[in-house]
C-alpha cells in the first residue's frame, strides 16, 4: 500500500514542476517544489486516523457501506479534481466509491470463508487518498461472519463391523463434520438416530474442535440383527441452525454360536421295493443361524446306524440326498432305521441329530415277456387278408392278477392279432395294402398284466411290403410345347420330358421313346429321337421355319415290370422363325436385278407414278416387314420412293435437259434382327419423240377426248399381252382336240375345224360347249389401233 501513496506523492511533485514550468521562468527552482519532495520524504506522517466499518458477508452488488466522503470530511464535489481514490494490495476491488455522493457501496459478492478462512476475525484494509493537498486515510471494513454453511462429513456413509460377542461399553470413533463458518456459526453438537444398541459419545477439543465416538450400550445379535443402520447428525448454532448427516452402517460379525437343527427329528419314508439304484429317497435339511463358515453344514450317519443300512443307502454330505446304492428286497426286511447328524464348521464344530425310517412296499415287479417265432418278414402288397405273418408268446413270472397278461398292436396298421390259445397269439393280415403308400411297418406289440400298478413290456419287428407292378408310369403334363428357333444345331437337346412311377426298383425304371407317326410323308424318328433314360429329347435335323411351321409327337414312358405298364404325352414343336431370307423383289421383273422402264418425256407431272417396285420375304411377322429405300440416283431430285409401298413417283416435271437415262437403285430390307435386304437397279429412259405434252391432272379430266403418245403406249402394250395369251389359248385347244378326234359331233368338232380359220361373226356368237375355250383372237390387234384426233369442227 505504501508503495501506491508514494506513487501519489510523486506525482504531486511532478505536477508542482511541471506548473512552475509554465508560469515562465526560465529555470525551475526545485525549492519551490520543496513542499511536494518533502512530502515524498515523510510520507507516512500524512496518513490521518483510521475509518472503520462492519458489513456481513455475502451483500449485494451495490449495497451500502458508509458515506465515505462525509465521514473523512471531504467535499463531493472535488473528489475528481483531487483525483481520489481507493489504494488496495489486493487484486480483486471488493468495495467503490460513488463520486456523486460520496457512498462506499459493495462492488462485488464478498465470501468471508473464501477471504479469511477459519480466522476468527476478517476485515477488508485499504486507504483512501487525495491530492491538492495530498491526504491518505486508512480504512478498514470487518466483514462479519453469517451462518451460509451447513456442518458436512467427509463422507455420505460410513462402515463400520463389529463381533456379534463384542462387550458393552466398547466405543468407536467416528470422523467428525467440518463447517465453513466461524463462532457460534460453526457445530456446537452431535445427535445419532433413535435406536436399541447404540449412543454417541461427545468430547470437545482445547481447540474447541469436537471428538465423536459410538458407544455400544446392549449386546448385538447377529442372528437376529445382522444389520444396523444409524443417522449422526451434525448442528450448528448459527441463526437459523444448520446441519449436516451421514449414514452409518454397522454389519455385526458372527460366531459360532447356534448349533445346526433338522427341520424333522424324524423322517418318515415308504418306497417300492424295486426302486432302482441311485433312485433318490428323501433329501434332510438342517439349518444353522450363523452365517459363513459357522453356517456351513456336512451330513453323514452317526455309529446308531446299521451296517447293512449304510449298504443299501447313500446320503450325501453335501446335499443331504439320501439315494438307494444296494438291490432292496421286501422279503428280506421291510424297514430300515438310519440315524444322521449335522456338523458345522466352526471353532468349535457343533452338531445336531435326527432320524430316518425308510419302509419298503411290495410291489409288482416282473414285466410280461414277449416272444415272437413263425416271422413273416416280407409280404408282398397283394397279400390276402388273414394271412398269418407271425406266432407270438407272452409270459409273466408273477402270479395271479400279476401274472395275467394281455397283448396288443396299434390300430392303424393292417395287421391283427387273434389269440389262438393260452398267452398265444397270431398276427395276421387285416386289410389290403398298398407299397406306394406304406412300404414297411414297423410294429409295436404291446403286452401288460394285471398288477397294480401294471407292468408293461414292448417288442418292435419289422414287416415289408414287396413291390408288384400296379402303377403306370404318368407324365408330368399330358402334353407339352417346345419352342424351337429354326436353323438348329443337329443333335442339340431341345427339350426334356419327364415320367413319375411310384413302384419300386425294375418296376420303376422308366425308358422313353418315340411313338411312330408321319411328319410329312418322313417318319417321326427322322426328325426327333429320346434318350431312353433321362428323357431328354435331341432334334435329329436343322429345322427350317418356311418349310415346317410346327409338328407333334407322341413319346411314350414304359416301366420295366412285368408285364411291362406305359403312358403317352403330346409334344408339340413349334418353330420360331429366324430373319434368314432376304427380301425378293416380285414387280418389276429384273434381269441380273435390273430393268428398264420406258417414260414419256411430256406426259409427266410431279407426282406421277411411274412404276411400283413390289417385294415378298419368306419369313413372317417383323421378319418379314419390308420397307423400300432410294438408295441411289443419277438424279436424286427427280423420283421418290415409298416407304412402305414402293412405289416410284416423280418429284417434278421431266425436262430435256434431263439425262435421258435415269438410274435408281431401290434398296428393299426387311425389319429382323439383324435385317437382310436386296437392290434393284431400274433403268428409266425419257422418251421425247411423242409431240403432245401431257396436260395437267385437271385438264386431262376436262379433255378426256385427246389422245396422248402415252395412251398409244398403254393400248400397245395391252395388245401384245392378248396376243401371246391368245396363242396360248389356241395352242392348248388344238392339244386338247388331237385327244378327241373320235368326237365329231358337238361344240367340239366345230370349233376344233375352225382353229386355222378367222372367226367369223357367227362363231365368235356361238355358244361353247364348257370344256371348250374361248378364241380371243383379233382382240388388241395393233392394225385395230388408231390415234384420236379431234376434228376442229367437233367438240366432245
Amino acid at each position: 500500500m505504501r508503495e501506491n501513496i508514494h506513487f501519489l506523492v510523486e506525482e504531486e511533485a511532478e505536477r508542482c514542476w511541471e506548473q512552475r514550468k509554465s508560469q515562465g521562468r526560465r529555470m525551475a527552482n526545485a525549492l519551490s517544489c520543496g513542499p511536494a519532495f518533502i512530502l515524498l520524504l515523510f510520507v507516512s506522517d500524512l496518513v490521518s486516523g483510521q475509518i472503520h466499518y462492519s458489513i456481513p458477508e455475502e451483500l449485494e452488488q451495490g449495497a451500502f457501506v458508509g458515506n465515505i466522503v462525509r465521514d473523512l470530511g471531504l467535499n463531493v464535489e472535488k473528489l475528481s479534481t483531487r483525483k481520489f481514490r481507493l489504494v488496495s494490495d489486493d487484486s480483486r476491488q471488493y468495495l467503490n466509491v460513488n463520486f456523486e455522493n460520496g457512498i462506499l457501496f459493495v462492488n462485488e459478492r464478498i465470501d468471508r470463508e473464501e477471504l479469511c478462512g477459519q480466522s476468527p476475525t476478517c476485515s477488508l484494509s485499504f486507504e483512501a487518498a487525495v491530492v491538492n493537498p495530498l491526504e491518505v486515510h486508512p480504512i478498514e471494513v470487518e466483514i462479519v461472519d453469517i451462518n451460509d454453511n451447513s456442518p458436512n462429513f467427509p463422507k455420505d456413509k460410513f462402515a463400520l463391523h463389529i463381533g456379534e460377542l463384542t462387550a458393552p461399553g466398547a466405543s468407536f470413533p467416528l470422523e467428525s463434520a467440518h463447517d465453513s463458518d466461524v463462532g457460534a456459526n460453526t457445530i456446537s453438537t452431535y445427535q445419532i438416530s433413535s435406536n436399541g444398541h447404540f449412543d454417541l459419545k461427545v468430547q470437545t477439543r482445547s481447540d474447541g474442535s469436537k471428538i465423536v465416538e459410538l458407544l455400544l450400550e446392549t449386546v448385538l445379535d447377529r442372528e437376529q440383527e445382522p444389520e444396523v443402520q444409524l443417522v449422526l447428525t451434525a448442528i450448528d448454532d448459527g441463526i437459523p441452525q444448520r446441519s449436516g448427516t451421514a449414514v452409518i452402517t454397522i454389519t455385526v460379525l458372527d460366531a459360532n454360536d447356534n448349533t445346526p437343527t433338522f427341520d424333522h427329528e424324524i423322517y418318515r419314508i415308504s418306497i417300492p421295493e424295486n426302486a432302482q439304484k441311485w433312485t433318490s429317497v428323501t433329501q434332510i435339511n438342517a439349518i444353522d443361524l450363523d452365517e459363513g463358515i459357522n453356517a456351513e453344514v456336512k451330513y453323514s450317519f452317526s455309529s446308531h446306524s446299521s451296517e447293512r443300512g449304510r449298504e443299501l443307502f447313500q446320503l450325501d454330505s453335501e446335499t443331504g440326498e439320501i439315494k438307494v446304492q444296494g438291490d432292496l428286497d421286501f422279503e428280506e426286511a421291510n424297514v430300515y432305521e438310519l440315524y444322521v447328524q449335522s456338523t458345522d464348521k466352526g471353532t468349535p464344530p457343533l452338531a445336531g441329530h435326527a432320524k430316518v425310517i425308510v419302509k419298503l412296499i411290495d410291489v409288482n415287479d416282473n414285466a410280461p415277456e414277449i416272444k415272437l417265432r413263425s416271422i413273416l418278414r416280407v409280404v408282398p402288397e397283394v397279400v390276402k387278408p388273414g394271412t398269418v405273418v407271425a406266432v407270438i408268446s407272452v409270459t409273466d413270472r408273477d402270479s395271479g392278477e400279476n401274472g395275467h397278461v394281455h397283448c396288443t398292436v396299434p390300430m392303424n396298421i393292417p395287421f391283427r392279432l387273434q389269440k389262438s390259445t393260452n398267452n398265444q397269439y397270431k398276427m395276421v393280415v387285416g386289410e389290403a395294402m398298398d407299397r406306394e403308400k406304406e412300404s414297411s411297418y414297423n410294429i409295436s406289440i404291446l403286452a401288460w398284466d394285471g398288477g397294480t400298478p401294471p407292468l408293461s413290456a414292448n417288442r418292435t419287428m419289422l414287416v415289408s411290403v414287396s413291390d408288384v407292378n400296379d402303377n403306370a408310369p404318368e407324365f408330368t403334363q399330358s402334353s407339352y410345347n417346345v419352342y424351337l428357333m429354326e436353323n438348329n444345331t443337329p443333335g442339340a437337346s431341345i427339350f426334356a420330358v419327364a415320367a413319375l412311377d411310384p413302384d419300386s426298383e425294375q418296376n420303376g425304371e422308366i425308358s422313353y421313346s418315340v411313338v411312330e407317326n408321319q411328319i410329312q410323308d418322313v417318319s417321326a424318328t427322322a426328325y426327333i429321337s429320346i434318350s431312353s433314360k433321362s428323357g431328354n429329347i435331341y432334334a435329329l435335323r436343322s429345322f427350317d421355319y418356311e418349310q415346317l411351321k410346327h409338328f407333334q409327337i407322341k413319346v411314350q414312358a414304359q416301366d420295366g415290370g412285368f408285364p411291362p405298364l406305359s403312358s403317352v404325352a403330346l409334344v408339340n414343336v413349334i418353330i420360331l422363325d429366324q430373319n434368314d431370307n432376304a427380301p425378293f423383289i416380285v414387280s418389276p421383273v429384273t434381269w441380273n436385278n435390273s430393268t428398264a422402264v420406258g417414260i414419256p418425256l411430256r406426259a409427266t407431272y410431279p407426282g406421277y407414278s411411274v412404276t411400283k417396285v413390289l417385294g415378298t420375304d419368306a419369313d413372317s411377322g417383323q421378319n418379314a416387314r419390308l420397307s423400300y429405300q432410294l438408295m441411289d440416283a443419277t438424279d436424286p431430285s427427280l423420283f421418290s420412293v415409298g416407304l412402305l409401298t414402293g412405289e416410284i413417283r416423280t418429284l417434278r416435271r421431266l425436262l430435256e435437259e434431263d439425262a435421258t437415262t435415269q438410274s435408281l437403285v431401290i434398296l428393299v430390307k426387311d425389319n429382323g434382327q439383324p435385317s437382310l435386304s436386296s437392290t434393284a437397279t431400274l433403268l428409266f429412259s425419257l422418251l421425247s419423240n411423242v409431240t403432245d405434252i401431257a396436260p395437267e391432272p385437271n385438264d386431262r379430266l376436262n379433255n378426256l377426248e385427246y389422245f396422248s403418245d402415252l395412251n398409244i403406249y398403254l393400248i400397245a402394250g395391252l395388245g401384245s399381252t392378248s396376243f401371246i395369251f391368245l396363242v396360248t389359248i389356241i395352242l392348248l385347244v388344238a392339244i386338247k382336240c388331237k385327244q378327241d378326234r373320235n368326237i365329231t359331233e358337238g361344240y367340239s368338232s366345230a370349233l376344233c375345224c375352225c382353229l386355222g380359220q378367222g372367226i367369223s361373226e357367227d362363231n365368235f356368237n356361238r355358244r361353247p360347249a364348257p370344256h371348250q375355250a374361248v378364241n380371243y383372237s383379233g382382240v388388241g390387234d395393233p392394225r385395230r389401233w388408231r390415234r384420236s384426233t379431234p376434228s376442229p369442227t367437233t367438240k366432245g
